[in-house]
């Protein structure tokens, strides 16, 4: 909720255009049900997107914000890497790699390179990784400030392309934003940094100038974990259920998140509001 908050605040303060893109990569979590709730709930909310994966391309075309309709266009800029030298094949499982990697449950895990010269023919079974180069990205977040990242040191060398053949969240957001033309990106600081290797991906796929960051604060709990369905925590559909209203639920996120100084409900139409008093 902070972030449907956050991005449609922005973008109206800013007069520009909501993409809500269904990042269905991951096949075995991604069913249409869940596409038609969440839409269902937008709407609820009053936060219709101005482009949805409903949009279809060229009269009934696959929809170009849906990614699982679009594994061409993730093809096609995965050979533009593999012409420059920068993929190759990985045979690395998480259980392999705990033999060799101390902390394994650090989401910030630096894959050390087993497979980059072993020159792996790419079959069943095997991921596909892209060679990162050293260097510090730098970019001034709309929220945190400045920020300094070394994708190399964080990660290592970037998994686009699974062991079970799924494009991965890195890979396929930044060719998403790069051919969508994405210049703002609002998304929750737990992300914050998988930006400087998503920045250094989109320059090795051609592009110029990148889109500015926002990354909002998050809702958490008292003991600094995120909010989780599967740890019980209420969600949007529950809230609903209970009889709360739309600006509740939008004043509640908006509070939590810290753009205002007190609950109070707040409109879909007001959200821009939230932002211009504070020179978005």
């Amino acid at each position: 909720m902070v972030n449907a908050v956050w991005v449609w605040g922005l973008a109206r303060a800013l007069g520009g255009e909501v993409l809500l893109r269904l990042e269905d990569h991951d096949r075995t979590r991604c069913r249409a049900e869940y596409e038609a709730a969440l839409l269902d709930e937008l709407d609820w909310l009053g936060l219709a997107p101005d482009l949805a994966p409903t949009d279809h391309f060229r009269d009934g075309g696959p929809s170009p914000w849906r990614q699982s309709d679009n594994d061409a266009v993730y093809a096609a800029a995965l050979a533009s890497l593999r012409g420059a030298g920068r993929v190759y094949a990985c045979a690395c499982s998480r259980k392999s790699l705990a033999l060799v990697v101390p902390d394994l449950a650090n989401e910030e895990m630096r894959y050390p390179g087993i497979c980059r010269e072993r020159g792996l023919a790419h079959g069943p079974g095997l991921g596909l990784r892209v060679r990162l180069d050293d260097g510090v990205e730098c970019f001034d977040d709309a929220v945190v400030g400045p920020q300094a990242q070394a994708p190399a040191e964080q990660c290592g060398d970037l998994l686009v392309q699974d062991r079970l053949g799924h494009w991965t969240y890195q890979f396929a957001v930044t060719v998403d934003d790069l051919r969508h033309g994405i210049d703002l990106v609002v998304r929750g600081q737990d992300l914050l940094d998988s930006t400087g290797r998503q920045l250094a991906l989109a320059r090795l796929l051609g592009r110029a100038a990148p889109p500015v960051f926002a990354h909002h604060p998050l809702i958490l709990k008292p003991g600094g974990e995120k909010l989780s369905k599967a740890a019980g925590d209420a969600g949007l559909r529950e809230l609903r259920a209970a009889g709360a209203a739309p600006a509740d639920v939008l004043g509640e996120a908006a509070w939590r998140s810290g753009l205002l100084r007190e609950r109070r409900p707040v409109e879909a139409a007001a959200l821009a509001g939230l932002f211009e008093t504070r020179g978005a």
